[in-house]
């Protein structure tokens, strides 16, 4: 063998052995550290430039985990008149990352296996969303010795308007921050996803915010930093009164809407009655989150008289599903994101139901339509989480109807 290579070979093999010493203590460490609710008080970050992402950690980072897995949920974004500004995340669907520290591969991320989306992802990271939020975390470690191999497992169907691609960038910039420890906050880890969603939808942080951080989250502004404010669903409710379940209907007929040719089909202008309109709707859509009242958020999210116009008749039955579910009890329902999924504001899981079989009729028998997925869940508000086998997902208080 060539003293050269043999010689490559010990240091590596040295530098895993001292990074790993003691590797169940800091798994067990992590783990109980990572499970911890993560303070969500505002973060004023900087938008970063496209091809320049510059490291927040100085500090150097030695990784405490060979391997991980992350989840990351689906998210509901706009909410009506919330367009780019306001989104959340929910129980039950989402898509699994598994990250390993690969030393052979200094600064270089790789993907190695795609599942759950019928070959149609690159599987080159440079051109994937998975692969770009684990890059540009990378860089905001200030990593360039280490690489990362990752594995994507979708559960979000592509085009569905359930945030598919922040979901697995959120989950990979999750991931690669977990195998050095999590030293960045998820606040910080948003501008990773950013540029990964900018790489197909745009530069908006209403799926990816929420997808890593969880809850509701209302973008303050992206110019000139981007600034985030995490909202808790009844923050404003007495400490002893005891903060009500918020329920979402989400129903997903067969119908792909790229987020590119949804957004091209939206106004360029509005009357300036439209315009006050969706203004005072969106502060209603904050102060119902805030005040823990599900009813004033359906009646805000079900308000929009921009995008949601602009949209509805480009999906086949929306209009009358829409019709369908305010007439089955929701409190409001409109699309999620670019759609074709629709989502309804309920009081509680019953209504939940009759609202869910209520949308799958209107868009099977108007529309003509399969279903995709039907489901009655809550908010999730841990977001982007570490996770083994079985235990990645979220799927706690979530009823599957398809």
């Amino acid at each position: 063998m060539n003293m050269n290579m043999a010689s490559t070979d010990l240091m590596l093999k040295s530098r895993i052995n001292r990074a790993f010493t003691g590797k169940k203590l800091l798994q067990a460490r992590f783990w109980q550290a990572t499970r911890k609710k993560i303070p969500t008080r505002p973060s004023h970050l900087r938008v970063p430039k496209m091809a320049v992402m510059k490291p927040i950690i100085e500090a150097k980072y030695e990784p405490v985990l060979e391997e991980v897995c992350a989840f990351s949920p689906a998210t509901v974004a706009n909410l009506g008149p919330g367009f780019d500004f306001l989104g959340c995340a929910v129980e039950g669907q989402g898509d699994v990352v598994e990250a390993r520290l690969r030393p052979d591969l200094p600064g270089k991320v790789i993907i190695e296996d795609i599942t759950g989306e019928g070959g149609r992802l690159s599987r080159v990271a440079e051109e994937n969303c998975c692969g770009i939020g684990a890059i540009e975390t990378l860089k905001l470690l200030g990593v360039s010795d280490m690489g990362v191999s990752l594995r994507l497992q979708k559960g979000l169907n592509l085009g569905s308007g359930l945030g598919s691609s922040s979901a697995s960038s959120a989950a990979a910039a999750w991931a690669v921050n977990a195998l050095y420890g999590c030293p960045l906050t998820k606040a910080e880890l948003v501008p990773a996803g950013l540029i990964a969603e900018a790489a197909v939808s745009g530069w908006h942080a209403d799926n990816i915010a929420p997808a890593i951080m969880g809850g509701f989250v209302l973008i303050r502004s992206y110019e000139p930093k981007l600034q985030l404010q995490p909202l808790e669903f009844g923050a404003t409710l007495h400490p002893g009164v005891e903060r009500p379940n918020l329920w979402f209907v989400l129903v997903t007929p067969k119908f792909e809407a790229p987020t590119r040719e949804m957004r091209a089909a939206l106004p360029q202008e509005v009357p300036l009655k439209s315009m006050v309109n969706n203004s005072l709707q969106g502060g209603s859509l904050v102060a119902g989150i805030l005040h823990g009242d599900a009813e004033m958020l359906g009646q805000a999210l079900n308000s929009d008289c921009v995008i949601e116009p602009a949209r509805g008749p480009l999906i086949p039955g929306f209009i009358q599903a829409k019709e369908a579910a305010l007439k089955a009890g929701a409190f409001g329902c409109t699309i999620s994101g670019a759609g074709p999924t629709v989502v309804a504001i309920v009081k509680d899981q019953t209504c939940g139901v009759q609202v869910a079989d209520a949308v799958i009729k209107a868009f099977t028998d108007h529309g003509n339509l399969e279903i995709m997925r039907a489901t009655v869940s809550t908010l999730s508000t841990d977001g982007a989480f570490t996770c083994e086998g079985t235990s990645c997902s979220n799927s706690f208080d979530t009823i599957f109807v398809v």
